[in-house]
């Protein structure tokens, strides 16, 4: 008994130990990918903005057009749907599955 302890706790260590290593390499790809900080002596020019080309009106008639495309785009998502309906019959079917194998007992 004492061995399959022994030998329970050196696993179970051994696994805890390897999934902070994956968590510290993980970070440390993650910093790779976005990049260091490059610190240089130039420094970037101000970009100069033209708001005199942006129109900033916004009137009721674009606002209700703007929300009648929206609810166009929202009531022809097919795939949305679909994944709704296979998600409530996954769901369905696994409480009867479930339901059944705990009322045999």
């Amino acid at each position: 008994m004492k061995m399959f302890m022994l030998k329970s706790f050196a696993i179970a260590s051994i696994m805890f130990i390897s999934v902070l290593a994956g968590i510290q390499i993980a970070n440390n790809g993650l910093n790779k990918l976005k990049g260091q900080p490059v610190q240089t002596t130039m420094t970037n020019p101000p970009i100069k903005s033209n708001n005199a080309n942006r129109s900033t009106d916004l009137t009721s008639h674009n606002l209700e057009a703007k929300k009648q495309k929206l609810e166009e785009i929202n009531g022809q998502n097919l795939f949305s749907e679909m994944g709704k309906k296979v998600a409530d019959g996954v769901a369905n079917t696994s409480k009867s599955l479930i339901n059944s194998i705990t009322s045999n007992n």
